[in-house]
């Protein structure tokens, strides 16, 4: 079998003149083989950028388009396929914006894989510890309290046990943060579990600690990301505060970044993002770090259908892969795209037993949302 095409589908709901909040735009990536099998896979990240990744002219050695690295190569062959593309494309892409695209291409290549061999994605990776994952729900919060009740009052309903939120109005205004913080807490009584989002903008272990101190009251079971992911020693002397357990990494690439990230941020919960870590390959290295430092691996996932497929598939393959994030975002993009995405049930996501990540994308909504 050989790979014929890697096509690059960049998407955007918004204009690209208006503001986009995050699971609004997508890139995916389909690659085609000999054989007529299609793996497809995604990235979490700038879709144009990451396109450039994949579809630009060789510079020399060190410096190559994705694509031209691919095309004629066998897919199966994926951690051989994973070192040529880190290899040869290590003067642009070692970190960030490169492991993007390769972590999409490496989710389409066990897709494709996974379809060839005739067994689920879990099989090739070990084998399926659980045949149901615990979902926590993840929302963008309304701007006042009451909405919020009215939110998270919803998701109980659905059969949340966990929930967490984050972006939009959170972490601007310490009172408006309190505010909305206390009136899901008073919702969903005072066992629930409950965790927030800060998205690096309390940037300092200064105005952190301070907002940590404050909010202690209202028994978080995370604060996720409350300074940036290079402030290592900020995430530390967060952890030895004791008050909230730590959490971070979804920013990171590699095994290489969540090495120094496990040692020397010394996190309670690491979340890799499985569409920007480097994809299910390096996702399986960074599981072995976690475990032999201790620390609980939760992926990151607030994407499409195709993240959450790939994300189920690699948890049922892990020990204690027990917990996973289960977006909310109402961008059609995660609602519509992935026209088969698999659902949230009492409180779980139950894993697939087919081969491949099993995907049918909505053809409609990639053409009306596709960025030329």
């Amino acid at each position: 079998m050989k790979i014929t095409d890697v096509e690059t589908i960049c998407l955007r709901v918004p204009a690209l003149n208006e503001r986009c909040e995050w699971g609004e735009d997508a890139f995916i990536v389909r690659v085609h083989t000999d054989e007529g099998i299609t793996g497809i896979g995604e990235s979490d990240t700038s879709p144009i950028a990451a396109r450039g990744m994949i579809d630009a002219p060789d510079s020399h050695e060190s410096s190559c388009g994705l694509r031209r690295l691919l095309i004629g190569e066998n897919p199966p062959e994926i951690q051989r396929l994973w070192d040529k593309m880190y290899a040869r494309s290590n003067y642009a892409g070692r970190r960030g914006l490169g492991i993007h695209a390769m972590s999409a291409v490496d989710i389409a290549l066990w897709d494709i894989a996974s379809q060839y061999y005739g067994v689920p994605i879990y099989m090739l990776l070990g084998g399926k510890y659980r045949d149901k994952i615990r979902a926590y729900g993840t929302f963008i919060p309304a701007d006042t309290p009451e909405e919020n009740r009215v939110i998270a009052r919803r998701l109980r309903e659905q059969g949340f046990s966990s929930l967490k939120f984050g972006g939009g109005i959170l972490g601007k205004n310490p009172d408006t943060d309190e505010a909305i913080i206390a009136a899901i807490r008073d919702e969903l009584g005072p066992d629930f579990e409950l965790q927030i989002d800060i998205a690096c903008v309390w940037r300092t272990y200064g105005a952190s600690a301070t907002m940590f101190k404050r909010l202690e009251k209202y028994r978080l079971n995370w604060i996720e990301e409350p300074v940036m992911p290079d402030d290592m020693n900020g995430y530390a002397k967060l952890s030895a505060l004791g008050i909230s357990k730590v959490a971070g990494g979804e920013g990171l690439t590699t095994r290489y970044e969540f090495d120094s990230f496990l040692r020397l941020a010394q996190p309670d919960i690491v979340q890799p993002d499985i569409t920007r870590c480097g994809g299910i390959s390096e996702m399986r290295k960074i599981y072995d770090l976690a475990e032999m430092n201790g620390v609980k691996l939760i992926p990151h996932g607030f994407s499409t259908g195709i993240l959450l497929a790939a994300t189920v598939q690699f948890l049922a393959a892990c020990e204690h892969g027990d917990l996973m994030e289960y977006s909310q975002s109402t961008s059609p993009l995660f609602t519509g795209l992935v026209k088969n995405r698999i659902p949230f049930e009492n409180g779980y996501v139950t894993v697939p037993d087919v081969p491949g990540l099993n995907i049918e994308l909505d053809e409609d909504m990639v053409e009306k949302y596709r960025m030329n």
